[in-house]
């Protein structure tokens, strides 16, 4: 079901403490820079509900510095059509400041053709709204990073990790490539560590529970090292320097995660 204009701003609005809590309030006197994403279910904030399904947005506050707070917007089952059309985009144009950061994965939904609300074609309408995104962080001189959607657990009957999303990653690299804008290959890094997993052991890092075998969504452990990914590939790209990096050799406790009730 479709949300008005007002729906979406109110809850985007009703979302910011909870995004901020890891990280702490803005310090009197001065605003901090805060990277914001917008994705989809494999980066959102999960709720008691989900349990024990988490996206990696909600993990990465964990390897930035205090001082770099995250305001996660991605939300389950958003192509970057559908992001846009619901006004999820325009509620982070509307807070976003200089010098902030705007990460944006999308796919997973893009791929759909069986739903217009939300498939986008990889060379044309994909990269369409994907410079969206791009144009209006920009035109707030804030800065926009393409993030390559991460992979899902697909393997073929000899074992070794298969690439699930099409062309939609060559689709980004190709307009982070023309568009001149930093791009983190997390798709790439996901499927070789997927591979190094294996079969088995990937069954670690996705929401493979009792009653649900799912292998797009990440429980805890998986979406602690996707983040640790985006953050070394934020380093990488000189996005961030290595002062508003932290953790990124040391181990999690998963119970740092939580669900909190919707």
């Amino acid at each position: 079901m479709s949300l008005s204009r007002r729906q979406v701003t109110a809850a985007a609005v009703a979302s910011v403490p909870l995004a901020f809590s890891a990280t702490g309030t803005a310090q009197a006197g001065g605003r901090r820079r805060t990277l914001y994403i917008a994705g989809d279910s494999t980066a959102a904030q999960k709720y008691a509900d989900a349990a024990p399904e988490t996206g990696w947005g909600m993990a990465l506050p964990f390897f930035l510095r205090k001082e770099l707070p995250v305001a996660n917007h991605a939300v389950n089952g958003r192509s970057s059509r559908s992001f846009v059309d619901e006004g999820r985009l325009e509620v982070i144009l509307g807070e976003i400041r200089h010098g902030d950061l705007l990460l944006i994965q999308f796919a997973h939904n893009d791929e759909k053709s069986e739903d217009p609300v939300r498939y986008t074609e990889p060379w044309t309408t994909y990269q369409e709204y994907l410079r969206r995104y791009v144009d209006g962080a920009r035109e707030r001189g804030a800065r926009p990073v393409l993030v390559t959607p991460v992979e899902r657990r697909r393997f073929d009957a000899a074992g070794t990790a298969q690439p699930s999303h099409g062309e939609y990653p060559a689709a980004m690299r190709a307009l982070a490539a023309e568009e001149g804008v930093a791009l983190l290959d997390v798709q790439a890094l996901s499927l070789a560590r997927w591979q190094r997993l294996g079969v088995e052991g990937t069954k670690t890092y996705f929401n493979w529970t009792a009653t649900e075998q799912d292998n797009t969504h990440f429980n805890p452990p998986g979406a602690i090292e996707v983040a640790r990914l985006v953050v070394r590939e934020l380093l990488r790209t000189r996005v961030l320097g290595h002062r508003d990096a932290r953790r990124l050799d040391a181990e999690i406790p998963v119970s740092w995660i939580s669900w909190p009730t919707a």
